[in-house]
């Protein structure tokens, strides 16, 4: 198999293999060799033309001499080179010469961005201050933003890259959105900076600043947005939260209980059926809705059926056997938007026997709808 490349060409020439492009690589035939009955179309012998980027070159350099015969690459560094792709190295100092001048300063890690060639090519100050921070340079990695806000502002180049590094995972991490709008601008660096002198994450503060807007705190003043003492107060407004939202909790707990009571209270007279030999109980409270299930092992106790009937768009009666009027038997789920009964279960979901669903549907529910519309027209 034979592959040509040119470095003044975004084209090379290819002979006995192709590239697959779905992910397989490069791919030769083997018929010549005898291992194979049809000879592929690549097999011709025919040289083709193809897109270099799909046939870059990424084997050894054997002959890298050979290079510096070439006068137009005699200075090029190329000796310097250690990446995998010289053609691309050559095509690329063909445009920015002074890719030769970040290799001989040992900056492998740059020589490839067009912002730091472009400035190294008009800056000079540029380039004394790359030649101060080279052995920096040259043992970290660092993004380009970073070496270009570490030059123009004079910061160190860890603490710029740690600024960068924050800013990357706030991005990336939509949970801490809330953080990015709170700190605009430049207070977003005095963020960065007091997370990092206060010694704790991005995600710590989040919960702070939950807490701190639960509380109804004034987060403009700068003792709340950073107190001196982040861990010390981190840990005194979750306790604050914690007991102020158990305390409301408490309070819409107790709403939710007198609003399901009054519902009860309003349909309770569905209850009063006299025929059929079975007791029907509403559900007086979430807590009975929560005895029920445990006690039969199904969701009535789950499931937000207690808000559906605080709505009134259901609710939940319990079937008794008259001799047992305390031991959940079979629930019920009633429909006042529709007049129908939605779910009928015994233990653990089980359908209750006949003489039971007769006397639901047969007796009980044309009781219930006749009250229902005695009750709504009153």
């Amino acid at each position: 198999m034979l592959l040509l490349h040119g470095v003044k060409s975004d084209k090379c020439w290819v002979k006995d293999m192709e590239y697959n492009y779905f992910g397989y690589g490069f791919r030769v035939g083997w018929h010549a060799e005898g291992l194979t009955k049809y000879q592929k179309w690549f097999e011709d012998g025919i040289w083709c033309e193809a897109k270099a980027k799909y046939y870059n070159p990424y084997a050894d350099i054997i002959n890298l001499d050979y290079i510096g015969k070439f006068p137009e690459y005699k200075y090029s560094a190329y000796k310097h080179f250690k990446d995998r792709c010289i053609i691309g190295y050559l095509k690329l100092y063909e445009k920015y010469p002074q890719t030769e001048y970040l290799l001989k300063l040992g900056l492998h890690k740059l020589y490839d961005s067009v912002t730091v060639l472009k400035r190294v090519g008009r800056d000079k100050r540029f380039c004394k201050w790359l030649i101060a921070h080279k052995d920096e340079l040259a043992g970290h990695y660092f993004y380009v933003g970073t070496v270009m806000r570490a030059y123009r502002t004079g910061q160190s180049l860890k603490d710029v890259q740690r600024y960068h590094e924050h800013k990357k995972k706030l991005q990336h991490d939509s949970d801490l959105k809330p953080i990015k709008d709170f700190f605009k601008g430049k207070e977003l660096e005095l963020f960065f900076d007091y997370i990092e002198k206060q010694n704790t994450a991005a995600r710590s503060y989040l919960d702070y600043l939950n807490a701190c807007n639960y509380l109804g705190l004034d987060m403009t003043l700068p003792k709340n947005r950073f107190p001196h003492d982040f861990r010390r107060w981190h840990d005194i407004r979750i306790d604050e939260y914690r007991t102020a939202k158990a305390l409301a909790d408490e309070k819409e707990r107790a709403g939710l209980y007198r609003q399901f009571a009054s519902v009860a209270e309003k349909y309770s007279i569905l209850q009063n059926c006299k025929k059929g030999g079975y007791a029907v109980v509403i559900a007086a409270s979430p807590a009975e809705l929560m005895r029920e299930g445990d006690v039969l092992q199904h969701c009535v106790g789950k499931m937000n059926y207690d808000q559906k009937v605080v709505r009134e768009e259901t609710l939940i009666f319990f079937v008794r056997n008259p001799e047992h009027p305390t031991v959940p038997f079979v629930t019920v789920e009633y429909s006042l938007r529709t007049r129908k009964v939605l779910q009928c279960h015994g233990e653990h979901n089980g359908r209750p026997d006949d003489t039971v669903m007769r006397f639901i549907h047969e007796v009980w529910l044309p009781y219930a709808n006749r009250t229902i519309k005695k009750l709504l027209t009153a």
